[in-house]
């Protein structure tokens, strides 16, 4: 276990809801818990070592690897493994192949592909839409994929190959994705070495009634959907002891 777990602050004396889940839980496992904000992880201000946990924001968590030599992972939204459950057309491109796309009247879903998240993913249906990109590269790398009406989207929380937690997140709550389809993609991303020991990854049920992949999101920093505090750290604690292990 950790000897220390630093978690990020909003704002002093204020934890996000995911930071007081670890701190629930760290104070069950009693470990140490010191409270941070984002600009010392940034000016490398705390004395990190591998045998601590960080808690945080994306930008939180990549600058304590950076500090600790840990080499940031490259986003995998869309696994190859995965990819006989998308059940739509997806593909990577650029905010310039974007905006071609717009000219020629296409109209698609785009969200960054890269690190950084320069924007939030959504539907791009005219010109005026550039607006959202307004200022990003035009060599960014983004992900577009063909319009599908989604019924219902849950978030799946996953170590090794377990299912720890599934929580509904968007539209119908009665609308379930199949179970044996879950856990069929689950056993094929976790044989395919794509997987990391823990993450989590969206599924929903699209108005055809097929259940397909929204996307996968790696464990070291994910939203808590309802979460129990035991079962979301085991996601983060898991996945950062791979990581620190590198």
């Amino acid at each position: 276990m950790f000897k220390r777990v630093y978690l990020e602050q909003k704002e002093p004396g204020k934890l996000g809801q995911e930071e007081s889940l670890v701190r629930e839980e760290c104070e069950r496992l009693g470990v140490e818990v010191v409270p941070c904000l984002r600009k010392q992880i940034q000016r490398r201000q705390l004395p990190l070592t591998r045998e601590c946990f960080i808690c945080g924001s994306i930008d939180v968590m990549h600058g304590a690897m950076k500090q600790l030599g840990i080499e940031v992972p490259e986003p995998n939204d869309f696994p190859k493994s995965l990819e006989p459950f998308f059940h739509r057309k997806i593909w990577r491109s650029t905010v310039k192949g974007l905006m071609s796309l717009l000219e020629y009247g296409r109209e698609v879903f785009a969200k960054p592909a890269g690190r950084q998240k320069y924007f939030n993913g959504r539907v791009f249906g005219s010109q005026g839409d550039t607006s959202f990109v307004y200022g990003v590269s035009r060599q960014e790398p983004v992900w577009c994929s063909e319009i599908v009406n989604w019924r219902s989207e849950f978030r799946i929380y996953v170590v090794g190959a377990e299912i720890v937690a599934q929580r509904h997140y968007w539209g119908d709550p009665t609308v379930l994705p199949s179970q044996s389809t879950l856990e069929e993609a689950i056993r094929i991303y976790s044989a395919s070495g794509e997987a990391p020991a823990a993450y989590g990854i969206d599924f929903g049920v699209l108005d055809t009634g097929e259940t397909a992949l929204v996307e996968a999101n790696d464990g070291y920093s994910l939203g808590a959907y309802d979460m129990d505090a035991a079962s979301y750290s085991r996601v983060l604690f898991t996945r950062w002891q791979e990581l620190v292990r590198t």
